[in-house]
């Protein structure tokens, strides 16, 4: 599963990891993604969509049926 948010577009970071003797090396920070399921009153259907909590947070907000009216505009 990608680590890629599909309502908010959040995709990983990438950084260093700093020991505590200053040594660094690469690390990726990924968001917290997490596949959810939801019923479409307006499709009729069960969309299962790949989210991060945040996302998660902004269906709770703006309902389903706006926010995947904007995925369908977008994609």
């Amino acid at each position: 599963m990608a680590a890629h948010c599909q309502v908010t577009g959040a995709e990983p970071g990438f950084g260093h990891s700093i020991s505590h003797s200053h040594r660094r090396n690469k690390r990726r920070f990924d968001p917290n993604i997490q596949k959810k399921r939801y019923w479409v009153p307006s499709l009729r259907r069960n969309v299962t969509l790949t989210l991060s909590a945040r996302g998660i947070k902004t269906i709770d907000v703006r309902g389903i049926d706006s926010v995947v009216a904007g995925i369908l505009l977008v994609g």
